[in-house]
């Protein structure tokens, strides 16, 4: 999965972070993660050579579990099918958690207004509609 121009030019953050494994032991794996508007894209290697993971901001419902030991802030990304994913960063660094929550809301108020306006103007399409609206309005 490689990044066009334009996701390139729109990157909220880029670096490592650590991810824990699926599997029985749980290790913790150092990746690199890209952030944009729309997704979080998460590579095995430094150079995003490797086919590269895409989590889009659509589908997380929440970052949740924020606790700060002495070396790490660990979080979990909890998804719209309650998949919970475990990441951790170092400390010292402005940390990831707080970065994928704004693009999150940041993507969620733009779904509602793009929504907000689909809607308006399909009602303003309709004929009928204005009379209706003006009919609820106080």
């Amino acid at each position: 999965m490689k990044m066009s121009a334009a996701e390139i030019s729109q990157v909220l953050k880029e670096g490592e972070l650590e991810k824990r494994s699926d599997n029985l032991l749980q290790f913790w794996k150092r990746k690199t993660c890209v952030l944009t508007p729309d997704s979080l894209n998460i590579y095995a290697d430094t150079q995003k050579r490797s086919k590269g993971k895409e989590l889009k901001l659509q589908s997380i419902k929440k970052v949740d579990c924020v606790e700060r030991t002495g070396k790490f802030v660990y979080f979990t990304i909890v998804t719209t099918d309650n998949k919970e994913i475990d990441f951790r960063c170092s400390g010292e660094e402005n940390c990831w958690n707080a970065v994928i929550t704004m693009a999150v809301i940041d993507y969620q108020n733009r779904k509602a207004i793009q929504d907000f306006k689909t809607r308006q103007d399909t009602e303003s399409a309709s004929p009928g509609q204005q009379e209706r609206r003006m009919a609820r309005a106080p």
